[in-house]
């Protein structure tokens, strides 16, 4: 994966429930985003990068699997002005597996929020979702 320089602001959020223990939250989003610098509180953990490295995994993911389509248009819904966002499922993180929610009902503890905010946001889909 060869990142392009383009600057990209990249927030990871996650709730925390009653039932949950942050240790595995954050174990969840380390096994998808190595590399983060992690935030707890009481109710939510949240990371934020400048570091388009962050996304290797889901990069990798994305062109493994033939989920282009999947992500693009998952992207492209929730794009606003210069930011966009999606949904990964926790449960699924946990075990190192990236699984993309269309909801936030389809992980049933809630999900992993990453929201990508950048002037050029289009050239950061296009290189996420083509490579280029």
């Amino acid at each position: 994966m060869r990142s392009p320089n383009i600057s990209c602001k990249i927030e990871i959020f996650s709730s925390i429930n009653s039932s949950e223990d942050p240790k595995k939250i954050e174990t969840a989003i380390l096994n998808v985003f190595p590399d983060a610098k992690i935030k707890t509180d009481n109710f939510s953990i949240i990371s934020n990068s400048k570091d388009l490295h962050l996304l290797e995994k889901i990069y990798d993911v994305i062109h493994s699997n033939q989920s282009q389509k999947i992500y693009q248009r998952q992207l492209e819904k929730n794009l606003e002005n210069d930011s966009t966002w999606f949904y990964l499922n926790k449960q699924a993180a946990f075990v190192g597996t990236v699984a993309l929610c269309e909801e936030a009902e389809e992980s049933p503890l809630g999900p992993i929020k990453v929201v990508l905010t950048s002037s050029n946001i289009d050239r950061i889909i296009d290189w996420l979702i083509l490579g280029n």
